[in-house]
Order: C-alpha cells, then sequence, then structure tokens
C-alpha cells in the first residue's frame, strides 16, 4: 500500500493559500488519477484507487496544519500502514517558488505540520516532498503562508505541481527515493 498525505488547512478561505500547497498536489493527483478525496474518516478527507494492484491513498488531514498527525496516525493504523509507505507533501518557505526536494528523513525543519506527524509516529523516518513557496521578503510569516500566489507567482507554482504529481507518480510506482532525488531535487 502507499498512502499520500497532501499537508493543508480545510476551509474555503485556506484552499489556494500557500500553506495548502499540500492539498493542492493531492487535488491534482486526484485528477489524474480519477480519485474521488472526500471519504471522510479519522479526521481527513480521503480517496482511495489501484495502481498495478497497488492500493494508493490519498489524504487531506482535516484537522488544520498544526495537528495533522492527529489524523495521520489513526489512519495509519487503521489500515495497516507502514512509515516507508507514506509519502507527506509540504510546503517549504525556504526553497524557491515551485522548487521540488525529497527527502526520506530528518527533523521538521519548522514546519509545525511535519512536526505534529513526527510528534504522532514517534520518528522521523518518514518520505517527504517539499515544495518551494519562497520567503516572505516583508511580510510576517504566518501572512505570508496563509495568502493567495500573486498572479506572476502562479506558473512557477503550476509548473511545480505538475512536476511534483510527475514525482509522486514515480514514486507509487516504486522508483527508489535516491533516484527521485537525482531527478526531482
Amino acid at each position: 500500500m502507499k498512502m499520500i498525505i497532501g499537508l493543508g488547512n480545510p476551509g474555503r478561505q485556506y484552499a489556494q493559500t500557500k500553506h495548502n500547497i499540500g492539498f493542492m498536489m493531492i487535488d491534482e493527483l486526484a485528477k489524474r488519477l480519477n480519485v474521488d478525496v472526500s471519504k471522510l474518516e479519522f479526521e481527513a478527507a480521503t480517496g482511495t484507487t489501484f495502481i498495478d494492484g497497488e492500493k494508493v491513498f490519498l489524504v487531506k488531514p482535516q484537522t488544520f496544519m498544526n495537528d495533522s498527525g492527529r489524523a495521520v496516525r489513526p489512519l495509519m493504523g487503521f489500515y495497516q500502514i507502514q512509515q516507508d509507505e507514506i509519502l507527506v507533501v509540504q510546503d517549504d518557505m525556504d526553497m524557491t517558488l515551485g522548487q521540488l526536494r525529497f527527502r526520506q528523513k530528518g527533523s521538521a525543519g519548522g514546519h509545525n505540520g511535519i512536526k505534529s506527524i513526527i510528534s504522532a509516529l514517534g520518528t522521523d523516518q518518514f518520505d517527504r516532498l517539499k515544495i518551494g513557496i519562497q520567503h516572505p521578503q516583508k511580510q510576517r510569516v504566518v501572512d505570508w503562508v496563509l495568502t493567495p500566489f500573486s498572479k506572476q507567482d502562479q506558473s512557477a507554482i503550476d509548473e511545480g505541481i505538475q512536476r511534483g504529481a510527475d514525482a509522486i507518480e514515480e514514486w507509487i510506482a516504486g522508483a527508489a527515493l535516491p533516484d527521485l532525488m537525482n531527478r526531482y531535487n
């Protein structure tokens, strides 16, 4: 089994904000794979499909970013998904707009959604795909992540989401993370 978890905040007011890039990635994958991500279970919106006989879950926690682990841990337990079968998609302010970076493990790097998942799982040993949202120039960080992308930034983000979805499809198909890191980082 594979589980792709896109981080974001539930609610219309957050739908197109920078912090919701993980949700945007799940939406793109859902469109490509023809999956409805609307089943509510364990405080998450989920959708499932089979790819080459393997069950694939798409997940958007509905707990708000800072409490994402509260949704992820019960889902993994119920479906008996191991930590090496998950990929968490997150935003990263320290990367240029639309840039991708895979990581196999590591600290949260100040990202509260990742901190929550690490705390809930009791480990930092899980795959991640980061998407750059760039650091704010003059805005406070909280204001930056909770605002939509500007019109001039939208094409870079759209391209990042398309490349990210391509990369995730390769991950689902079994590509080794070091190979994906070489290709996409």
